[in-house]
């Protein structure tokens, strides 16, 4: 098995501290930045950051559905990782200042792929779908913090 990353990035112009609040916000400002491609939002624990457990099903393409059930943790300052219960998902999303009033925010997905031909389509495809949906929450992102 080998493993696959999706990593994509935006600068906001807003600063890192609304940014991220936004980011970990799951009770609230998260379930709106999500396009239809989740579905069944549930908050099961916290929902503020660190502690927060919460649940989703990503569906990145019409074949395929995954249930995620994301433990959310504060390694670092400006930093959140969701570790699916599920799967060997990780999402890592990194919230940096990039000049006065603005910020850069970095989200990278990781988990372990299939294995054979299915694993070699499942890196060269997959990393390319979950970018086009995370340059879209990054977009609701910006949308709601440049306000």
């Amino acid at each position: 098995m080998a493993q696959v990353e999706a990593t994509t990035e935006r600068v906001v112009a807003a600063d890192a501290e609304k940014v991220f609040d936004a980011l970990a916000d799951y009770t609230g400002t998260r379930q709106r930045l999500l396009p239809e491609h989740f579905s069944e939002y549930e908050v099961r624990e916290g929902g503020d950051g660190e502690g927060t457990l919460v649940h989703w099903k990503l569906q990145a393409t019409s074949k395929r559905v995954r249930d995620c059930l994301l433990e959310v943790s504060e390694p670092t300052d400006g930093e959140l990782v969701e570790k699916d219960r599920n799967s060997s998902m990780v999402t890592t999303w990194r919230v940096t200042p990039a000049g006065e009033g603005s910020s850069r925010v970095v989200v990278t997905t990781t988990w372990k792929g299939a294995g054979g031909i299915g694993g070699f389509f499942e890196k060269t495809f997959a990393p390319k779908g979950l970018g086009r949906i995370y340059d879209a929450i990054l977009a609701n992102l910006a949308a709601e913090v440049e306000k």
